[in-house]
């Protein structure tokens, strides 16, 4: 084990100890918010410095069978505990890398999904439709919760644009990867040649904020408009101006809301969305800086970045990150997406192991 591997464990067993005294004091729950922050990272602790116990454990083993080495009665038995000792060895020290991964921090957060129709007409809408539907019959999977918080809907079908918000533990670690642009290959309906057609549209995965006073909106900064909310057609949802429309000044970000009949919780709504936009965007300034120093495997989650051809004549599906191949769309199109979603997770953590060793 690599010294520096070493450290950080004898540093966390350290701390374990620390924050077992504080949880025992008789006073550790008169302040609940502090009480909650420590309990937290005892728990997120705990189980490294467990398994780095047993990894001690068998370091020990194999200390005390070198010893009987010399004994010609204890010489067979000795070197057996001592091979089975570094296999166990090598196994624990495997599971630590994997524990002593950096955390994402937004990972267990519920997430905002925006999906914009890009290149391709009325094709790219229905598209946006397909792609809303695989993402909420994923949620249906997962027996998560999916709420609307806004919907352009296309003459011809689907959407120009559709948000929503995604309500699960662990939302945002399943889709973080599903940012960038998805292109779609395929007969329309409207085809009478026959003729294969490409369009796309794109995807941005938001973590909800955590309060919206954390990401630091200036009241000065936005301008808010309410407008009366319209369907497809502009058939009037109804008759009061319950829509809203928020402008952040300093980034141009604009924010629309009117599924909701109370201008209050559209408003509510989109201040929601506007802080996890913002907040994205802070966090994606944060990895572009670490990404020019190392291109990420996985990309930058940037919207602009083609991620996934969806090519139905050949019924494949192709992530351009990974050079990944499934000939299942049928299948990932009604919401099986785990498959992807581990395949993805899977080269994120071989990339952060490399950076891990690197360190």
């Amino acid at each position: 084990m690599k010294s520096s591997m070493q450290n950080k464990l004898s540093n966390l067993s350290k701390r374990i100890e620390e924050l077992n005294v504080e949880l025992s004091q008789e006073d550790a729950t008169k302040d609940m918010g502090r009480f909650k922050k420590i309990s937290k990272e005892h728990s997120d602790i705990l189980p490294v410095v467990d398994i780095y116990k047993d990894y001690l454990k068998f370091d020990r083993d194999i200390s005390d069978a070198k010893e009987m080495l010399n004994d010609p009665e204890m010489k067979a038995l000795a070197q057996s505990e001592i091979d089975n000792g570094k296999e166990q060895l090598e196994r624990i020290e495997k599971e630590l890398q994997v524990l002593l991964i950096p955390k994402d921090l937004n990972d267990e957060k519920n997430i905002f999904l925006e999906i914009r129709a890009g290149a391709g007409g009325d094709e790219s809408a229905l598209f946006v439709g397909d792609i809303f539907r695989m993402y909420t019959r994923f949620v249906e999977r997962m027996r998560w919760q999916i709420e609307i918080i806004s919907a352009n809907e296309a003459e011809v079908g689907g959407y120009k644009e559709v948000i929503v918000k995604i309500n699960g533990a662990g939302a945002y670690s399943k889709l973080k990867f599903e940012s960038g642009g998805h292109r779609v290959q395929r007969v329309p309906d409207t085809e009478t040649q026959g003729r294969i057609h490409t369009s796309a549209c794109t995807v941005a995965v938001l973590p909800e904020a955590d309060e919206i006073i954390d990401v630091d909106i200036n009241p000065a900064d936005i301008r808010i408009d309410t407008y009366r909310a319209s369907g497809a057609g502009g058939q009037h949802i109804n008759k009061t101006d319950s829509a809203v429309r928020i402008t952040h000044l300093p980034s141009g970000i604009v924010v629309e809301c009117q599924d909701d009949r109370s201008q209050h919780r559209n408003k509510a709504q989109a201040m929601s969305v506007l802080a996890a936009k913002i907040k994205a965007g802070q966090i994606q300034e944060r990895e572009s800086k670490i990404a020019s120093e190392r291109k990420s495997l996985i990309g930058s989650g940037d919207r602009s970045e083609r991620i996934r051809t969806y090519n139905f004549p050949q019924g494949r599906i192709t992530d351009h990150r990974i050079n990944l191949t499934l000939y299942k769309i049928d299948l990932i199109m009604d919401g099986d997406l785990n498959g992807l979603i581990e395949a993805l997770n899977s080269e994120h953590q071989a990339d952060l192991l490399a950076q891990l060793d690197e360190g």
